[in-house]
């Protein structure tokens, strides 16, 4: 029971703080799911954690949700999928909350539009990066270069 808790424990906490550093959405997301699910909690390996991104991608919803409930279910069955739903949707949730009640206050003060801005410009660089990965991971042949620029 007190392995269960500790195992839900840390797939909420692993995808709560990649919620709260994600401004982006998915392809965002990509970078940080390599590093913390392949890379320091081995949950995943790349190719598994490329096959959850293609699948999140496919069906509906959001890819960083999708992505997350798979990773949580192959980690702790059913039960850590819907955990690490709940740990990447909380920070979003309670942000949202935070900034929905103030933001008609701050909306016309010039930092507050540059910092948005720059939000934009992080957002586009951590996409690029995403993009960049997957190429170099699933293009091997010109078979799949093709299909990669179809897409």
């Amino acid at each position: 029971m007190k392995e269960r808790f500790s195992m839900n424990w840390r797939l909420f906490w692993t995808f709560a703080k990649m919620g709260v550093m994600t401004f982006g959405g998915g392809m965002a997301m990509l970078p940080i799911l390599q590093r913390e699910v392949v890379e320091n909690k081995h949950w995943a390996t790349g190719e598994e954690l490329t096959d959850y991104y293609a699948i999140g991608q496919c069906t509906p919803g959001i890819i960083a949700v999708n992505t997350a409930t798979f990773i949580g279910q192959k980690y702790g069955g059913a039960i850590g999928g819907i955990v690490a739903t709940l740990g990447v949707v909380f920070p979003s949730l309670v942000i949202i909350t935070i900034l929905a009640a103030f933001i008609n206050n701050f909306a016309h003060i010039a930092w507050v539009q540059n910092a948005f801005a720059g939000i934009q410009v992080c957002v586009c660089v951590l996409i690029f990066n995403a993009v960049r990965k997957l190429l170099k991971k699933s293009v091997v042949d010109k078979r799949t270069a093709v299909i990669f620029l179809l897409v």
